[in-house]
């Protein structure tokens, strides 16, 4: 996250995700799909792309 210049803070507001769920992000823990796509969204990312060199570097 601190990549892409975006606070912890912002990506509560800009999400509206709680710190619980930051934390299991920072902790690597499962998180919700729709939690996963408004990242994206907020970081421009690119999720199917990542997912696609996942699955082709198998």
């Amino acid at each position: 996250m601190g990549n892409k210049g975006v606070s912890t803070y912002q990506l509560r507001e800009k999400c509206g995700i709680d710190s619980k769920t930051i934390r299991r992000l920072k902790a690597n823990e499962n998180i919700e799909t729709k939690t996963l796509n408004k990242l994206c969204v907020v970081l421009n990312y690119r999720l199917k792309k990542s997912l696609n060199m996942l699955r082709n570097s198998r």
